[in-house]
């Protein structure tokens, strides 16, 4: 039997739509009939998802949303843990989603399981879809005989993931929109604000206050020279851009975000916590060490604690324990060496790791905590303090004249 997909109406117009398995497209048909609907059209999801194959491998660079493929990962879960078959569960998945990409995707897939792959090897189809890590633990459900509980727990680590990520970046916007109202307003303020009002005292003949003269000239220059400041800074930006994608050059800017004060410890934080719940999940999934360390190695971003674990991968590969391995490397947090040695000695491997993820997790949440609570107070103030200079640089000459009418 095949997978068909359909589009049908009834007597009064209404449009139905679903996934049906049958023979031929002919039986599809006649079971419409049979129902009192009309078949306006009826694919073959094995013809779909070849046709579906097709866009996404040419658009390369596409991806699946993070929080589209959280809540997908629960569904199947869900429905699997419900007691459906793989193939249910995708045509669920199929009638429900709103995405025509992501339908075309799901239909791809359960295309590729009606010809006889697995699901992980059909998922390997859509590698931009379902990284390394997904693939990997869907396996090793499909293994164990345990693809619902799998399939669970990597609902529950896409979604924290996804968490974190949200917040580390809702953390991050309001200090990046405190800076842009700042800069912005304080450009507004010495182009145009500033001299139409120094034009009232220029006809005094005063001599202005040094603060006043200052200001004036600030005004002066930033008028001059301030679209050339802008492209300096958008073609400065650009440039940053290009030459970051350079190796050699990306591995010294990682390392120097890594000695930043707060930003390093956030970013080695981060790199880690996702490490660790990664290893969690595949360790107490069962899939081997090695297994877990290469897959591990895509889901750290920082290129000098990536190539910490290539070497840790190499070590553990030798015959050296993980802990010994990855403490050698000098560039994961020693709580972190310590509680894996102390799950390598009790057999509780995984228990730690999901230890250490929860603990960096939370100092990650703590991090960005202190840094939003300490840079927009530092943008209120740096806005604080140029008002008020500008407003002293233009009061001081309105005293000075009222003293001498006095």
């Amino acid at each position: 039997m095949a997978g068909f997909r359909y589009h049908a109406v009834d007597a009064q117009g209404k449009l139905h739509k679903g996934v049906v398995e049958t023979d031929s497209p002919r039986q599809v048909r006649a079971s419409l009939r049979d129902q009192g609907l009309t078949a306006i059209e009826v694919e073959s999801l094995t013809a779909s998802a070849s046709n579906a194959s097709e866009p996404v491998k040419r658009r390369s660079r596409r991806r699946m949303a993070a929080a589209e493929l959280s809540l997908l990962t629960r569904q199947f879960a869900t429905l699997l843990g419900a007691g459906l078959t793989v193939e249910q569960t995708m045509n669920a998945l199929i009638e429900q989603t709103e995405s025509q990409f992501s339908r075309d995707v799901l239909a791809g897939v359960r295309g590729e399981v009606l010809a006889g792959q697995t699901l992980s090897r059909a998922m390997a189809q859509f590698p931009n879809v379902f990284p390394d890590l997904y693939r990997t633990l869907v396996n090793a459900g499909e293994q164990s005989g345990q693809l619902a509980q799998v399939m669970t727990r990597l609902a529950d680590y896409t979604e924290a993931r996804h968490a974190l990520r949200m917040k580390v970046i809702l953390a991050l916007v309001y200090p990046a929109i405190v800076l842009c109202v700042a800069v912005g307003a304080t450009a507004f303020l010495l182009t145009y604000v500033v001299p139409k009002v120094i034009e009232v005292f220029e006809n005094t003949r005063q001599t202005l206050p040094l603060l006043t003269r200052a200001m004036i000239a600030a005004s002066d220059f930033l008028r001059a020279t301030g679209i050339y400041w802008l492209i300096g800074i958008v073609a400065g930006l650009w440039l940053f851009s290009r030459a970051i994608k350079q190796p050699a050059l990306r591995m010294r800017w990682h390392s120097f975000v890594l000695r930043l004060p707060l930003i390093g410890r956030l970013t080695r934080g981060l790199n880690t916590a996702r490490l660790a719940s990664t290893l969690a999940i595949l360790v107490g999934s069962r899939v081997p060490l090695l297994t877990a360390l290469q897959a591990g190695v895509g889901v750290v971003n920082n290129l000098p604690m990536k190539r910490a674990l290539e070497e840790t991968e190499r070590r553990v590969r030798e015959g050296a324990s993980l802990s010994r391995s990855i403490g050698s490397t000098k560039t994961f947090p020693p709580v972190m060496v310590h509680l894996i040695a102390s799950g390598e000695s009790s057999g509780k491997l995984d228990e730690m790791l999901d230890r250490v993820a929860s603990t960096q997790t939370m100092e990650v949440e703590n991090r960005v905590s202190v840094l939003t609570s300490l840079v927009g107070p530092l943008m209120i103030l740096f806005m604080g303090g140029v008002v008020l200079l500008i407003v002293l640089a233009i009061l001081q000459p309105i005293f000075e004249i009222n003293q001498l009418v006095r």
